[in-house]
């Protein structure tokens, strides 16, 4: 388990908190645990439950949840941990994110909580057993937010709920400036046309102009605006002030003062008696404006997930009772056989069992070109049959279907949280009460030292600080990014199954790549197959071809095709075993043979110098010599080359292009890898690695700077992990896949270049919308608080303020949205 941050909170009586424990068997385990948990300082009592396995512990004073946790690791079991997503509704800005967060940190038994503000979704890690989901809600509304579980997110559709967010915001806009446009006319034309205020005066009269602006002022905030007050006032009254907070604070003052003005003008100072109406309302509707173009922004950054689920198939065709009827794709049940004609989605995953055609695997694997399916080939459920048609058999289905491991990849890279983050949560979390506390030194500061009238100038800057300073766009910053760049990858066949990787690869030095499979096609062809004096080709070809049918190994299946394209019969093997690294021996028709490199037959005391000069000449070709011994005799030398991928030569030339070494790991003799290394122009060649020794060649090439590992076997999965970005080849197997930060679906190892392309333009564009949002701020808070006055006479407007705040969002959110363009 990763280190887990410590986590207290004061209760005022001992609480039972209950945790779930893995792995124990007998009384002396449960001891052991009891042991272990007692010993956790701030602990009262502790009584583990084997038949429950579970934990209930009370703490003195402080619940350290944490620390438990290590003490049941130390001891030697496993702590069950549960991960629930939930949405969160309501939040605007970063300093909310920063506030559910910690909410959600001081639960008893939450291990970890990371908030997500594009994708407003909470994921939190917590001590199974520990913590009721109803406990996490009530700490999501207690901040002051409204908490839906998954289950009601998957009913209410995240599509349909942004669409009723932007129609509403889209209403109370409508409304808010329909109301503001008499304000702003009457107000801002008075003082640019001077006939304005003489119609206003002559036509209207002053106090009714008042009355009427009064009038409109308080139905924008107190209608459309009100949200702004639900949500603020709280959040103030908690003392954990937000975005919404300002809002409330700068359009308050300035309706309260005019207020004032308008009723009360004796209350004031001589020459101070001015109203801002049209600046609080005006405030208002820009930002609603900001906040709907802001939400329809944040709906195009998902639409590859949209996509993503719009290629699953409504219904599909299939066979009951002889004939082929017509479901719905709920009712696709594992060994249902599926008609698919021409033009149709294949609905779910599944195996050919008659028929031919071409099906489009694009939006699967980012590859344009169709792909040949015939009987025995596997079809993925949302891609598209072109020509043909064909029968299969459904082996996936629903959440198991590649399409949903798709979705699922997709959306927990998009709402996980990257390394740069914590930048940003370290200043948001103090942001806003600094905003604050700026706001009233500058009214205070206007008052001391301003000219007159002191209180009108100390109120306007004030409340431009206060609107200017909204931190939105740091809080969009990189979330919005992350997402439209993870999902422009799948869309290309890249799934970044980490969030972090899009960091990681970024900062790659060092590419290294398996050569089985990775750099070749992963399907060897025999060469050359050379037998000694004493004997016979055919003889030694139907034993080798025997003993090498019990491999899986690729080498093994060039064999055996060649032994029955020549009509050879396979006789039975006795005492079979396989080395990993070496090679295979057994017993065929009462001969023992040893079938492998080098240096399995040097292990047995068999020399292979009668065949050294034929190797050599082998391995310079690049193709990999194994030898044969028969009874302990040298008996053959067989020649087996793996045809190296056609886009393999410019994928390496396009790594060089990014400035990145590239290595290549392999278990091949050190001369015919160098022959293939020489021929491809790669860096570093590390041979003769026997699967267990790929971990330890990752750790040599990471003096060089962080590795990035490309597999795509079994034994390729240790090094995956190992690496600081495993990329697993999508055509390997379900255990490179899975020990893999990112997974490339085509296959292709051009798939890494895109990988690395969109990496750095992700990571870029993160650094260009925080590099935005902090100079936003930091340069445009002293002006509006006014340094700028005494120098020049520059002053900003809260109404200006209030436009540059709404579209620094927009901005942040139309940068992240690039990524969409990018072909890598």
């Amino acid at each position: 388990m990763t280190a887990i941050s410590k986590i207290e909170k004061s209760t005022a009586s001992p609480i039972p908190t209950e945790f779930g424990i893995e792995g124990m068997s007998c009384a002396s385990c449960v001891g052991r645990v009891e042991r272990a948990i007692k010993a956790v300082p701030g602990v009262d009592t502790a009584s583990v439950n084997l038949a429950t396995e579970r934990a209930t512990v009370t703490f003195k004073d402080t619940v350290d949840a944490a620390a438990v946790l290590q003490a049941i690791e130390g001891a030697g079991y496993e702590a069950r941990i549960e991960t629930l997503e939930m949405l969160v509704v309501g939040m605007t800005c970063a300093s909310c994110v920063s506030r559910v967060e910690r909410a959600l940190k001081v639960v008893p038994g939450v291990v970890e909580a990371s908030v997500n503000l594009a994708t407003e979704k909470a994921t939190i890690r917590f001590a199974a057993g520990a913590v009721s989901q109803r406990t996490l809600e009530d700490a999501v509304r207690a901040a002051g937010y409204e908490p839906k579980s998954e289950s009601r997110l998957e009913t209410a559709a995240a599509a349909d709920r942004r669409d009723v967010e932007m129609r509403s915001l889209a209403l109370r806009f409508g409304v808010s400036a329909v109301l503001t446009l008499p304000l702003f006319l009457i107000e801002m034309g008075s003082h640019v046309i001077p006939g304005v205020h003489g119609f206003v005066m002559d036509v209207v009269g002053m106090r009714q102009s008042l009355y009427m602006q009064f009038a409109l002022a308080t139905i924008v905030l107190f209608g459309p605006g009100l949200a702004f007050f639900w949500k603020g006032v709280p959040n103030l009254l908690r003392l954990a002030p937000d975005m919404n907070s300002l809002v409330v604070l700068g359009t308050s003052a300035a309706w309260a003062y005019s207020v004032v003005a308008t009723f009360l003008p004796a209350a004031l100072p001589s020459g101070t008696v001015n109203v801002y109406y049209e600046a609080a309302a005006v405030i208002v509707t820009l930002i609603l404006l900001g906040r709907y173009l802001e939400a329809r922004a944040k709906g195009k950054t998902s639409q590859a997930i949209t996509r993503l689920l719009g290629l699953k198939a409504k219904t599909a065709f299939v066979e009951r009772s002889g004939t082929f009827v017509e479901i719905e794709i709920d009712e696709v049940v594992t060994g249902d056989v599926i008609r698919i004609r021409p033009g149709e989605k294949v609905p779910v995953d599944g195996t050919v069992v008659s028929g031919a055609s071409y099906v489009d695997e694009a939006m699967i694997t980012g590859e344009p070109v169709p792909v040949s399916k015939s009987a025995g080939s596997e079809v993925v459920g949302g891609t598209i049959n072109k020509t043909g048609s064909f029968t299969f058999r459904a082996t996936k289905v629903g959440a198991d279907t590649v399409l949903a491991q798709i979705v699922r990849m997709v959306e927990a890279a998009q709402g996980s949280k990257l390394p740069i983050q914590a930048v940003v949560d370290r200043v948001t979390g103090w942001f806003v009460p600094a905003v604050i506390l700026v706001a009233l030194l500058t009214f205070g500061a206007w008052m001391i030292l301003g000219p007159s009238p002191a209180l009108t100038f100390a109120l306007v800057n004030a409340v431009a600080v206060l609107i200017i300073a909204c931190p939105c766009a740091m809080g969009l910053a990189t979330p919005t990014s992350i997402m439209v760049g993870t999902g422009r990858a799948a869309e290309l066949g890249i799934l970044f199954r980490k969030g972090e990787a899009l960091q990681s690869l970024r900062e790659a030095k060092v590419v290294a790549l398996d050569k089985t499979g990775t750099l070749t096609k992963g399907k060897p062809e025999l060469t050359d197959f050379q037998v000694s004096d004493r004997f016979v080709r055919e003889d030694v070809l139907a034993w080798v071809a025997s003993i090498e049918a019990l491999s899986e190994h690729p080498i093994a299946e060039a064999i055996v095709k060649t032994a029955e394209a020549e009509g050879l019969a396979l006789a039975a093997v006795e005492d079979f075993e396989a080395s990993p690294g070496y090679g295979v021996k057994g017993t065929v028709a009462g001969r023992s043979l040893l079938v492998g490199a080098d240096r399995a037959l040097v292990r047995e005391g068999v020399s292979v110098e009668g065949f050294a000069s034929i190797a050599e000449a082998l391995s310079s070709k690049g193709r990999s010599p194994l030898y044969v011994a028969v009874d302990g005799r040298l008996a053959a030398i067989v020649a087996v080359s793996d045809p190296i991928k056609e886009t393999t030569p410019e994928a390496i030339r396009s790594l060089h292009a990014l400035g990145l070494e590239v290595a290549m790991i392999t278990g091949d003799n050190r001369r015919t890898a160098e022959a293939i290394a020489a021929q491809l122009g790669i860096d570093q060649v590390i041979a003769e690695v026997r699967p267990e020794g790929k971990v330890e060649a990752v750790k040599r090439l990471r003096e060089r700077g962080k590795v990035a590992f490309v597999g795509d076997g079994i034994n390729d999965a240790p090094a995956l992990t190992e690496a600081d970005v495993g990329l697993a080849v999508g055509t390997g197997t379900d255990v490179a896949i899975e020990s893999a930060d990112v997974v490339l679906m085509s296959g292709d190892l051009t798939a890494v270049v895109r990988a690395v392309g969109l990496s750095r333009a992700t990571i870029r564009n993160i650094k260009q919308n925080l590099f935005w949002a902090f100079v936003y701020n930091a340069s445009l808070v002293p002006v509006a608080a006014g340094l700028l006055y005494p120098v020049n006479g520059t002053l900003l407007s809260p109404v200006f303020a209030a436009g540059a705040m709404a579209m620094s969002s927009v901005f942040v959110l139309g940068n992240a949205l690039r990524l969409r363009r990018i072909e890598a």
